[in-house]
């Protein structure tokens, strides 16, 4: 319905049923049928039919009422307060629109604003009476909504009791109630290994969470409430502001955003868009855009709402992280392991800031779980940096076209067999190193900046060197000295380029331990498991010639990770690699003596964006000196890195009480080490 402009009276009608059933299913049902971007833009389609034809507006049309009636499911109360929704803007714009609006109707020349991330979860209102809490109901409608204090009380993040000798005789607090991503995956997981259906999103979990008849299936779930205003109150006076009031209701036992900012005129709410942008996909949650308040609870009563929403606050989306494309096809690629990933082929679709032509479905068991068939309509998310992936199948837009994904027998690339090894979701190709797509990316994983890094061997050079044969092995790479001539004879390779190329590999060959047993491309060790390696064997020999059971003994290794090591190294054509690289000359410091690390048995973190090193860096220089480096903060971290930028892992650190360092102080602790 969206594709098209509606230009007729039957027109309007279908998009209002369409809306309608939409909005039933997210606010009635908690099953959406379409990503809230689906919604937005048929709600603004049939907004503008509405302002060109006044005459056909219709009683039941979504732009008429706030939301749909609950089920009876739970006993319905009334609000006090109506929660309502709110109006959106989509670009600079329309902020500096509303900002204009609100300057004219205020009086004011500049008015403050609060900002707060809009978290994507489920509306709730608490009431306490005295201090403690009688009742929490959903959303709802808006007028009413269903008293889930059962379940509500299962959450550790609301408080049973207000932190306070002298509460409000009655409070009404407003808040949003989410699913953290980290929980989200873990239940997801849990779900999957049961053969459960699992969620499409962290919302569509929280809120079929909270929804649950058994309290203690809620109390399972990894739910959290974040405080976003006062709804009403009794016997208390507000404070002035909308900020103050939510500090005031974190100083009573409530969660609230830490990002929330108070800013001044429509500038400071662009630039608090634009840097929470950047920190969106680095956030243990997901926020689907900016909700802006006026500061002033004066100015909030003289500004009043409309019918659908209040006039002092608007939520700014951020791009759509789902959207609803259609498969065209589907190809099957392979990964420098021999891993067959079957990939999505799209119609175009922009999400989440870009077009996105493709989308991964993960495997064939992902596959079966989903129910995807060529040619379904499907949502698709991307967050972030994070590959696009199909999330849902809309099986009531299947036509008779659709086709079965059939799985291929033998490789793609090289026609060896494949394989699948039980226990195993993923299928693989036998071919190895036969398998041109295997040789290709592994010598890029080799060459890349986290392994050894070499400058200027990009992933278009090393498919010439593969496809013109001069590079068959990691080796081959540290011959190309011995063949300028040759090189010269690549794509855009003229003198200076192979000179720096050259010098480039001669430099790689001082590396770190760590960097090169990445860099070989062993299944499962990241650059963690990496640095876990170097940590306990110190060389490559003991390494080689460690067993099974021995590696286990390594921190965060298990008995898969232990036998994809030992497999590799039983493999008499990785040993001969191996002594070939060493051979030819790479090298690294030996560990040094305890006496030297004087950071052995320590743990850091690193985090945000420093001016002097690149993080990977510092890590490496820490290892050096004997510590642990881990990628979260807990109660055993030692100290943590913070650069610029640090987010939550900082709010974390100091929440716990760890020494945190600057960069100022990094490098001073480098430098008296002696190691920079």
């Amino acid at each position: 319905m969206s594709d098209t402009r509606a230009d007729s009276f039957d027109d309007m009608m279908a998009l209002i049923q369409t809306l309608n059933d939409y909005s039933y299913a997210y606010h009635v049902k908690d099953e959406p049928l379409v990503p809230d971007a689906e919604y937005d833009r048929c709600y603004r389609e049939l907004q503008t039919i509405e302002q060109q034809h006044p005459d056909w507006v219709q009683s039941d049309s979504p732009t008429q009422r706030v939301g749909e009636k609950p089920d009876n499911g739970f006993t319905t109360v009334e609000h006090t307060v109506a929660m309502l929704s709110l109006d959106n803007a989509f670009d600079d714009a329309s902020m500096k629109d509303f900002d204009e609006r609100l300057r004219k109707l205020s009086g004011q020349t500049e008015i403050v604003y609060c900002c707060e991330p809009k978290l994507d979860g489920l509306a709730i209102s608490l009431r306490y009476e005295n201090g403690r809490l009688v009742r929490g109901v959903t959303r709802g409608d808006g007028l009413s909504g269903e008293d889930i204090t059962s379940n509500i009380k299962t959450i550790y993040s609301v408080p049973l009791k207000l932190r306070t000798d002298n509460p409000p005789p009655v409070l009404e607090v407003r808040g949003e109630i989410y699913m953290p991503k980290e929980g989200f995956e873990k239940l997801n997981e849990a779900a999957a290994q049961k053969g459960e259906k699992t969620f499409v999103n962290p919302r569509n979990a929280a809120a079929g969470s909270l929804r649950q008849l058994d309290p203690k299936i809620t109390a399972s779930r990894p739910l959290v409430l974040c405080a976003y205003s006062i709804g009403y109150v009794e016997g208390w006076q507000q404070p002035e502001s909308h900020y103050d009031g939510l500090m005031q209701l974190a100083e009573w036992g409530f969660k609230t955003n830490n990002l929330m900012a108070r800013v001044t005129g429509v500038e400071g709410c662009l630039e608090y868009y634009s840097r929470l942008s950047e920190q969106r996909a680095s956030l243990s949650y997901d926020i689907d855009g900016i909700v802006y308040k006026v500061d002033s609870i004066a100015q909030q009563k003289q500004l009043g709402f409309v019918a659908r929403a209040p006039r002092w606050a608007i939520a700014r989306k951020f791009p759509a992280q789902e959207e609803v494309s259609q498969i065209l096809g589907v190809d099957f690629q392979v990964g420098r392991t021999g891993a067959i990933t079957p990939v999505a082929r799209l119609k175009p679709t922009f999400v989440g800031g870009v077009t996105v032509s493709n989308a991964t479905l993960h495997n064939q068991d992902e596959i079966e779980r989903l129910g995807v068939k060529i040619h379904d309509w499907v949502v698709i998310r991307r967050a972030g940096d994070v590959i696009p992936q199909v999330v849902q199948v809309l099986e009531d837009r299947r036509t008779e076209e659709a086709q079965e994904v059939v799985f291929p027998t033998h490789c793609p690339v090289c026609e060896s067999d494949v394989e699948r090894v039980e226990g195993e979701a993923v299928q693989r190709c036998t071919g190895g190193l036969v398998c041109g797509a295997q040789l290709k990316e592994s010598l890029k994983h080799f060459v890349s900046r986290k392994a050894l890094d070499i400058d200027g061997l990009g992933d278009k050079l090393i498919e010439q060197l593969v496809d013109a044969e001069l590079v068959k092995t990691p080796v081959d790479i540290f011959l190309l000295k011995n063949k300028p001539a040759r090189l010269l004879t690549m794509e855009r390779m003229g003198d200076k380029s192979v000179e720096k190329l050259l010098n480039a590999i001669e430099e790689a060959k001082n590396t770190q331990f760590n960097r090169f047993i990445y860099s070989l491309g062993i299944r499962e060790v990241g650059e963690a498991t990496a640095r876990s390696l170097t940590q306990y064997f110190g060389d490559i020999e003991a390494l080689m010639s460690a067993t099974q059971e021995e590696l286990i003994e390594v921190e965060d290794i298990g008995p898969i990770v232990a036998q994809h090591i030992r497999l590799f190294f039983d493999q008499e054509e990785n040993v001969a690699i191996v002594r070939g690289l060493l051979e030819h000359g790479i090298h690294w410091q030996s560990k040094k003596a305890a006496s030297e690390q004087p950071l052995e048995g320590k743990t850091f973190v690193v985090t945000g964006t420093l001016s002097q090193y690149s993080r990977d860096e510092v890590k490496d220089l820490l290892i050096q000196l004997g510590a642990k480096v881990s990628g979260s903060v807990s109660a055993k971290t030692h100290c943590l890195i913070a650069g610029e930028k640090a987010g939550s892992k900082l709010t974390k650190a100091q929440n716990l009480g760890v020494d945190i360092m600057d960069e100022s102080a990094l490098h001073d602790m480098l430098t008296e080490y002696g190691v920079v």
